[in-house]
């Protein structure tokens, strides 16, 4: 089968297709043809040795994959061949067919097509995650997302519109900012790009209270950077940071700011969550799928790439001109 490697530490550019024989299922293990694959940030640092898991080379990227079940390995049930199915693999999925464990599959709704499964898990799972478990967001309460236009963004924005929060969308255009209205955003701010002063920070953080009526509930912070001690200042008493990613680099918080709001910082890694807690993980598919079903969620893919041109596709993402999602369509 032909798969797409990183062979030695780098960018897009060191990425190669080659062939490489077929893997078999382990016990406890679905072997998959795969049929399309989300890219998502974690894949353009794991290329790099900058993620928090470093594969040993070579391997492909592609955390998550939609395809059909060819064979069950020893003890799996639940599954048939022939079975429609979404996966989180973490890596490996930019190939023809992919092993991965049952327990991190689930079949897809009937009207769900390959492409959309394929921009599901990583975007919807990491935000209802970072919006329920984390972040306890409640209907009334008011919601920052940075970086509201991404993948992650779009996915909170729907998420947190279908359970009743006010939600502001920031983000660096006013392309993206229209695009976070269209999926259900109350109001748009755009950020200035680059590094941000001290004075502009005050600005950003002034443009959010005025936004948002004096302050938010909860920031989903997919950014990090200068970006994150603005929203910080503009959180109500008793808010709730979420630490979802940091493209912009890893911002320093002075500590008396939560302090002096009695806020939380709170990490959101769910990668790990979904090793340690997988019940949870299929509790979280069923509602999402079920939210999918009803209208309220949609993937927003914003390119489509063949395998022989995810290199592009990964420095599309990594050059943050992606909005939505980028899908690697393979089968």
């Amino acid at each position: 089968m032909k798969a797409l490697l990183s062979t030695s530490i780098g960018g897009p550019e060191s990425l190669v297709i080659e062939d490489v024989s077929a893997p078999t299922p382990a016990r406890g293990q679905l072997l998959i043809e795969v049929k399309a694959v989300g890219v998502n940030y974690p894949d353009v640092l794991i290329i790099e040795d900058k993620y928090q898991y470093k594969p040993q080379r070579p391997f492909s990227p592609g955390g998550e994959i939609a395809g059909v079940v060819v064979v069950l390995g020893e003890g799996v049930e639940g599954f048939s061949p022939g079975d429609r199915v979404l996966g989180f693999c973490g890596w490996g999925g930019m190939a023809e067919q992919i092993v991965v464990d049952a327990s991190r599959c689930s079949r897809l709704p009937a009207t769900m097509p390959f492409d959309e499964a394929a921009t599901f898990l990583f975007t919807y799972g990491t935000s209802h995650y970072a919006l329920k478990w984390r972040g306890q967001l409640k209907a009334g309460e008011k919601l920052l997302v940075l970086g509201a236009a991404g993948g992650v963004g779009l996915a909170a924005v729907q998420l947190a519109r279908a359970a009743g929060a006010e939600v502001i969308a920031a983000c660096s255009t006013q392309e993206k900012v229209d695009l976070c209205l269209s999926k259900g955003a109350d109001h748009g701010l755009i950020y200035p790009t680059g590094k941000l002063d001290r004075a502009a920070q005050r600005e950003l953080s002034e443009q959010i209270k005025s936004l948002s009526g004096g302050g938010v509930d909860v920031v989903y912070d997919a950014v990090g950077g200068d970006y994150a001690e603005p929203a910080l200042r503009a959180m109500n008493w008793e808010g709730r940071y979420l630490v979802v990613g940091f493209p912009a680099g890893i911002p320093a918080i002075p500590f008396n700011l939560p302090l002096l709001k009695s806020c939380d910082i709170r990490g959101v890694f769910w990668g790990a969550w979904v090793e340690r807690q997988p019940d949870e993980l299929q509790q979280s598919l069923a509602e999402l799928f079920q939210l999918y079903e009803q209208g309220s969620i949609r993937p927003h893919i914003s390119s489509r790439y063949p395998l022989a041109q995810t290199s592009e596709a990964i420095r599309e993402l990594s050059e943050r001109r992606a909005t939505g999602k980028v899908v690697v369509e393979i089968g």
